[in-house]
């Protein structure tokens, strides 16, 4: 594969794979993100002429939920010193914090070009439509959306799977949950 990058794109290319956690752009929370399909239904309204799979695209997530309104992954994350318990099918999981959105939504993931305003728009309406449960010190900004989790030691190497339940635990102190990249 890297002769061929190399052949493609007229420079050196090397691949790395750390198979002890990969290289996670946030690694207190480095699990799988989760949002809801009704939340990237109403997202993709905000923005005419972007369908729900290409806003799916552009933010990203490893797990989205459906059967639940739009923003109800929220309910996964508490304030700064908490985390939610939650399972997927077997595979128990912590709610750490909402994501932190870069540039990349803002981008047609196939052609690159930027909706002008994008940030400002999102800021705007995810202000308008932020449920009385939701915030929290969490949102020191309103760019932010889907949810980072943390996956116990416990387990790693389980797999969650389409059509598995996902089951809210219990809000715990920080320090009841420690995970390896703490």
């Amino acid at each position: 594969l890297t002769d061929w990058l190399r052949e493609w794109f007229g420079y050196p290319v090397s691949l790395d794979r750390n198979r002890e956690g990969g290289f996670p752009d946030d690694t207190t929370a480095a699990g799988p993100t989760i949002i809801s399909e009704a939340t990237i239904d109403t997202v993709a309204g905000w923005f005419g002429g972007v369908a729900p799979d290409e806003m799916c695209r552009r933010l990203r997530p490893n797990v989205v939920l459906g059967g639940v309104p739009a923003f109800w992954e929220d309910h996964l994350f508490a304030d700064r010193d908490s985390r939610v318990r939650f399972s997927i099918g077997g595979t128990a999981l912590l709610g750490v914090n909402p994501c932190q959105r870069c540039v990349v939504p803002s981008r047609d993931p196939d052609t690159g070009d930027q909706i002008e305003g994008f940030n400002q728009r999102f800021i705007e309406k995810r202000r308008e439509t932020m449920p009385d449960w939701s915030g929290g010190d969490w949102f020191d900004h309103d760019f932010r959306l889907m949810i980072n989790t943390a996956v116990p030691e416990a387990s790693w190497g389980e797999s969650i799977a389409v059509g598995d339940e996902l089951t809210v635990g219990e809000t715990v102190p920080i320090e009841e949950t420690p995970v390896s990249a703490d």
